[in-house]
């Protein structure tokens, strides 16, 4: 019997959470437009898939809303002053019917706001998944020793395009060609 390895993301085992890509602060993020780029085909994905999403605005009265792309996809948006987003997204995971252990985290500033988040849902008890062509710092450097740190921290690193395929599961489907598209161009 077919049994799929429990580590392995699913549609059903995780939700994606897109921390504060906002108007004043991408634009200044070192490849910017590839993080936004994959930051979209993930929620594009999880709405295919049904996999829930939220995205995170850290002070928008500063560095502004989300950028229109997202934001017009991603209607949940609570907004934070502590760095980490892991208190305003207000998950319980003790809840015994709590079913996605899975966080696939995009976002910003990955040295910041993004291992900050990822390493409180590790300690909630969630298992913090970070989407290393989805994520950026101003500094290139910063966005290098954040994901060092948080491999050391246990966090699992990934691409979208493993996201997705992942979250896809098998070929065949009507699904798995609309994912196809996303890799192949958005």
């Amino acid at each position: 019997m077919y049994r799929r390895n429990p580590e392995l993301l699913s549609r059903h085992n995780s939700r994606l959470v897109v921390v504060d890509m906002q108007e004043k602060l991408l634009p200044h993020i070192a490849g910017h437009e590839a993080v936004l780029k994959n930051t979209l085909k993930l929620v594009k994905a999880a709405e295919l898939l049904g996999v829930p999403f939220v995205a995170t605005e850290q002070y928008p009265q500063g560095l502004g809303p989300t950028v229109a792309p997202l934001a017009d996809r991603i209607p949940d948006r609570p907004s934070k002053l502590r760095f980490s987003a892991a208190e305003c997204l207000s998950w319980d995971f003790c809840r015994t019917e709590e079913t996605r252990r899975f966080v696939v985290l995009a976002g910003l500033e990955a040295h910041i706001c993004l291992l900050q988040t990822a390493c409180d849902l590790e300690a909630m008890g969630y298992s913090a998944v970070v989407v290393a062509d989805a994520i950026g710092s101003r500094n290139p450097l910063d966005r290098e020793i954040a994901l060092r740190r948080l491999d050391r921290y246990g966090v699992t690193n990934v691409t979208t395009e493993s996201v997705l395929f992942e979250w896809c599961e098998q070929a065949g489907t009507a699904e798995f060609k609309a994912i196809s598209q996303l890799v192949k161009g958005g």
